[in-house]
């Protein structure tokens, strides 16, 4: 199985422990696939010329995670401010808008798409800014596309003809509101929706049933990145078997395993808040 994820990524600046972290939903997929027995696990995005990028980088070759793809733009990388609460909860400060990815868009060569194509399904997100691209790209490839909290209407019919799974943030809607979406999505072409909701734990519809997963109790350090653990962790074991109720739980037990360290995977490197780049 070789799988590729494409887009946002971002470094966390930890602003109580001055220490950045590499991060990002679609660059966090890839790392907890290969984290998780995936050997072949491709990686694309944009990342700024600069000290965050070089540690984007240098961490996903620390990985085993193919590189070979990524572009590497002059300008900053992306980078968002948090902090945590007493809890181990993460709390978003601010951010510099995305960096340099803001100001650049994705596009694919013919000899891209094939290189997409020779993969078993390709993730990206919300944030990666490549809504106009999906027509193209799923006439190669299988997508799975995290939405985080972008639920109206105009935004789902633009993506949901275009994928196989939809992926949504619901920690702050009730259990009908998540029902709800699903069928949204559902209607709108999109066969498989998983809705993750913290400490709710997660839904998955297929079309035909509707399966939940609570959570798994565990110490928490820190909250970042235990969802897209359990998104990748999800879409990994469903592609093998798919069997949701299984794949809902071992995504289940190793997102707790995320929430006992800081920063979605690691690689925690000092810098002050003060020198946090084009900060707002």
């Amino acid at each position: 199985m070789k799988l590729l994820a494409i887009g946002d990524n971002v470094v966390d600046y930890y602003e109580d422990r001055e220490e950045m972290f590499p991060g990002g939903n679609a660059l966090n997929v890839a790392v907890f696939w290969r984290q998780n027995g995936v050997e072949d696990v491709s990686y694309t995005g944009i990342v700024g010329n600069d000290e965050e990028g070089d540690h984007i980088i240098d961490s996903l070759i620390k990985e085993d995670i193919n590189v070979s793809r990524v572009r590497r733009a002059i300008g900053p990388s992306g980078v968002a401010v948090v902090t945590l609460d007493e809890n181990g909860d993460r709390k978003f400060v601010g951010s510099n808008k995305g960096g340099v990815q803001s100001l650049l868009k994705l596009t694919f060569s013919e000899s891209e798409l094939d290189y997409i194509s020779s993969h078993s399904l390709l993730h990206t997100s919300v944030f990666s800014r490549l809504e106009s691209e999906l027509p193209l790209l799923k006439k190669y490839i299988n997508l799975s596309f995290d939405f985080s909290t972008t639920y109206d209407d105009e935004y789902l019919a633009q993506v949901c003809p275009y994928l196989t799974f939809g992926i949504f943030s619901g920690g702050d809607l009730t259990r009908n509101e998540c029902e709800e979406l699903i069928d949204r999505a559902h209607n709108l072409g999109t066969r498989n929706v998983l809705v993750t909701r913290g400490e709710e734990g997660a839904l998955f519809s297929d079309t035909h049933n509707l399966y939940e997963q609570g959570i798994v109790e565990t110490e928490v350090v820190d909250t970042l990145g235990a969802g897209d653990t359990f998104v990748a962790i999800f879409l990994k074991e469903y592609l093998v078997k798919p069997d949701a109720k299984q794949a809902m739980a071992i995504a289940a037990a190793v997102a707790a395993e995320t929430c006992k360290r800081y920063g979605a995977f690691g690689y925690g490197k000092k810098k002050t808040i003060r020198d946090v780049p084009l900060f707002k």
